[in-house]
């Protein structure tokens, strides 16, 4: 299976939003949304994978989508594959849990036997200056990759078990980890793949600085913009070398509202010609979020409940995902001064807009990891969300289209072919 150059994570948390998700796409070949929702989210919510493919499809029969899209096993492991593997035909094997593993001299002494050729100058159509990758930096990123790229090989031959027809693309994630991996550490990975037959469709690296959930990016952006440029080239340059059938692209986590690399983002896959995966997955939870409060009534009363409910388990809400949220609990408003917001006043501390002095991004990253309280309400909140969809879905439409889509594909890709506008505080 092949992917088109450009694909979206689309998380549907509750599956309500895929039609208004549909309805940000650009109708291009070049771009596909993914829906992509991993095991720890159906744990929190009570849902399967199954729930998630047929509510795509539906969302694609009603909009009247022609073009090509995926379900993705997001961030999967061995025990929860299974699961996976008859609904899906995208899948995350996450392997940054062995990322602290080191490889030992003989392990990497054999992988330069077979690679050391690798260790050359690369360059790549676009790339301002090209890369060096010395022997020494090549034994170094294979100690520190080979024991993870043995596990994706690992994930994914448990995958040809249950997937033996091979219609599925695969990524490889590295990047929940505190290590920056670079351009020498992706050739690794890519050749330890190679060398066992498999070609890796994207692969997620941890790149600098700070991504946390549902807000801006936190770093250097200049240093950014060429760790991007050089792990883009990188995984181009190493995944033809090695003769894959895909050229592999980079995937960019947690990357919704990442506005602030968003232009970098978008000049180097323009300039190297190279294809991008995004993850936007939350974002469309906030956005609904944000929607039930401008309508008001019951749809406002709903969201000031989740935000009580979440303050009152913060620390519950924020375990999971401590390593990409940043939350200061004493920056949060009281859940009695949120009951008197309105819903313009709740949608705009809500909104991510940093100009807005009404935004609050403690609260707004709260709610992010909080959505397991709105599971809590059971049908109530589905109830709720549908009956306030004529509100709720230009949201949705819009974030993704103005704020996500519109921000990162090159012109040549199109522009979503629905009118939206930008609703919020």
């Amino acid at each position: 299976m092949h992917l088109p150059r450009f694909t979206f994570g689309v998380g549907d948390r509750f599956a309500c939003s895929g039609r208004a998700q549909l309805r940000a796409f650009p109708r291009h070949d070049d771009i596909a949304p993914v829906w992509n929702k991993s095991w720890r989210e159906h744990r929190l919510i009570g849902s399967e994978p199954a729930a998630v493919r047929a509510a795509a499809a539906a969302a694609v029969a009603a909009e009247g989508w022609t073009g090509p899209w995926f379900v993705d096993a997001d961030h999967v492991g061995a025990e929860a594959l299974p699961r996976f593997a008859p609904h899906c035909d995208f899948f995350t094997l996450d392997v940054a849990e062995a990322m602290g593993r080191r490889a030992g001299p003989e392990a990497v002494a054999a992988f330069l036997d077979r690679h050391g050729d690798l260790a050359t100058t690369v360059v790549w159509p676009g790339l301002e200056l090209p890369l060096t990758i010395t022997r020494e930096e090549l034994a170094a990123a294979a100690a520190r990759v080979l024991v993870a790229a043995g596990q994706a090989v690992a994930l994914h031959r448990q995958l040809q078990a249950l997937r033996p027809d091979g219609a599925y693309a695969v990524e490889v994630s590295l990047d929940e980890t505190d290590e920056i991996q670079g351009p020498a550490e992706i050739i690794a990975v890519l050749a330890v793949l190679a060398d066992a037959g498999i070609s890796a469709d994207t692969i997620a690296p941890r790149f600098p600085g700070r991504f946390n959930k549902g807000v801006d990016y936190v770093g250097d952006v200049a240093a950014f913009a060429r760790a991007f440029a050089a792990d883009a080239a990188a995984a181009a340059w190493a995944s033809t070398r090695l003769k894959m059938r895909t050229q592999t692209r980079l995937s960019v986590h947690s990357g919704s509202d990442k506005f602030a690399i968003y232009p970098a983002i978008r000049a180097a896959i323009a300039r190297l010609g190279t294809g991008l995966h995004l993850k936007t997955a939350g974002t469309t939870w906030l956005a609904e979020v944000e929607g039930l409060a401008l309508a008001g009534g019951l749809g406002l009363d709903l969201a000031r409940r989740i935000y009580a409910g979440a303050h009152a388990r913060s620390a519950e809400m924020i375990a999971p995902y401590a390593p990409v949220v940043d939350i200061d609990v004493k920056l949060l408003p009281a859940p009695a001064e949120v009951a008197r917001w309105d819903g313009k006043r709740f949608a705009a501390a809500l909104h991510h807009d940093a100009a807005c002095p009404d935004f609050n991004p403690q609260l707004r990253q709260l709610i992010h990891v909080g959505y397991s309280v709105a599971a809590g309400f059971g049908s109530e909140y589905l109830d709720t969300r549908r009956r306030h969809a004529a509100i709720i879905d230009p949201v949705v439409t819009a974030n993704l289209a103005e704020r996500h889509l519109q921000a990162l594909l090159p012109s040549s890709a199109g522009r979503a072919t629905h009118a939206v506008s930008q609703v919020g505080g």
